[in-house]
């Protein structure tokens, strides 16, 4: 990244076809300003008045039409300078600064606040092409060139309008953004069946663990047996004594870092047992592990272990331990660690002083949990919301390939690299 931000300036756009311009931002525009910076409280209203984007509604290549504010049209005709067209790039002045978005027919008409508006000349720039540039790795890094302040960083138009783009002819401008915009619909379609599988799994965790819904056992029959009510300690191990040292003395050691706000394990490293049996908390596949100390557990840090060196390891002593018992299914344990009740409950009994608050052991002992008294029952919910997190999981990763191979595709087609037939 530091080889980045060295090699690229505003005014140095890098290794690029001869044919390609490369003027300035200002000689392909007709209007490069900023829109309203003070206090714009007093002129909000409801609906019927005219949508205020925001530096929170401008992410790469896309407006956020969520919690748009808007403003009386006294207001809005005071700052006229600023009334939005279509085709207009809006870029956030501070914060995340630098991205990008084309103002859509959805907004025609609207204003904006402490944004840049840039007004293109159409007939020689795409707009949607220019976005796609500035929100590059490239464009990103030059547009990090402007930045000036010491406590808060921010970006002028005098600067921008120095700022140089780089130009295709409109023809492969056009046929560029059409590429990327295809990429960008498929994103957008994964993260929305991404977004659905986690609202249904989360909704499906609400029925299960609570019995509203229950499961059919291995004979079809719908399980029957009642759920008792039964403290924490009475199913399982609550941060049970460490193993001994194994034969080859290799283990693993796992790092808050490497558990996820998910309770996912990202990661773990080999390390020789003598060196992580004093002073770290001790674990074994099939435990569970929980952050006591805040933030980490109000975030849902933690992870189901599994796949431990030699099935042992060590990690942070802020972790919890959950080992099933006979009455407990080790899944189903982490299931519950995952619900908001528990997180919930568990912050509201926390210890300590401010900013070193910790949920105790002897709380996690005393927690009341209602559970099947059959474990196959729990089994059965914890084998349905496993299969619920591997389908997360597939989407998760596709949508990390398609962002790559996207960013990978933008690198070459904006610097031609790689040309396209027009």
């Amino acid at each position: 990244m530091s080889a980045k931000r060295e090699r690229y300036t505003p005014n140095d756009v890098g290794p690029s076809p001869r044919e390609w311009a490369a003027p300035k931002l200002s000689e392909v525009s007709t209007l490069i300003t900023n829109g309203f910076v003070g206090t714009a409280t007093p002129f909000y209203t409801d609906s019927s008045g005219v949508p205020y984007l925001y530096g929170t509604n401008v992410r790469a290549n896309k407006l956020e039409a969520s919690e748009v504010r808007y403003i009386t049209r006294e207001f809005h005709e005071a700052q006229s300078k600023t009334a939005l067209k279509n085709g207009d790039l809006l870029t956030v002045q501070s914060g995340h600064i630098g991205e990008t978005a084309v103002v859509t027919e959805q907004f025609e008409g609207a204003n904006c606040h402490a944004l840049i508006v840039t007004r293109l000349k159409q007939s020689s720039v795409f707009p949607e092409y220019l976005s796609y540039y500035i929100n590059s790795e490239i464009g990103r890094a030059r547009m990090r060139g402007l930045e000036v302040g010491s406590t808060i960083l921010h970006i002028n138009t005098k600067d921008l309008k120095k700022f140089r783009v780089l130009l295709p002819s409109l023809p492969e401008q056009k046929k560029i953004a059409q590429i990327l915009s295809t990429w960008d619909k498929a994103i957008t379609t994964t993260e929305q069946l991404l977004a659905n599988s986690q609202k249904q799994k989360k909704a499906l965790m609400q029925q299960l663990l609570t019995g509203k819904k229950r499961l059919l056992d291995e004979n079809g029959v719908r399980f029957g047996r009642e759920w008792h009510e039964v403290s924490l300690s009475a199913i399982c191990e609550i941060n049970p004594k460490k193993s001994p040292s194994p034969e080859d003395g290799k283990v693993s050691f796992v790092a808050m870092e490497a558990v996820s706000e998910d309770a996912k394990l990202i990661s773990s490293v080999i390390r020789d047992y003598d060196d992580v049996s004093k002073g770290f908390t001790s674990f074994s596949d099939s435990d569970v592990l929980v952050a006591k100390i805040t933030p980490c557990f109000e975030n849902g840090k933690g992870a189901y272990i599994e796949g431990m060196q030699n099935g042992m390891g060590f990690g942070s002593t802020e972790f919890h331990v959950l080992r099933a018992g006979a009455k407990s299914d080790s899944k189903y344990l982490y299931y519950i660690t995952n619900t908001s009740e528990f997180r919930v409950r568990g912050e509201a009994n926390m210890q300590g002083s401010a900013g070193q608050k910790r949920v105790t052991t002897d709380y996690l002992k005393s927690l009341k949990v209602t559970v099947p008294t059959d474990v196959v029952e729990q089994q059965k919910i914890a084998a349905v919301l496993s299969t619920a997190d591997q389908d997360i999981t597939v989407l998760q990763q596709k949508l990390d390939v398609l962002r790559q191979e996207k960013k990978a595709l933008m690198q070459q087609l904006l610097t031609g690299k790689r040309r396209v037939l027009v």
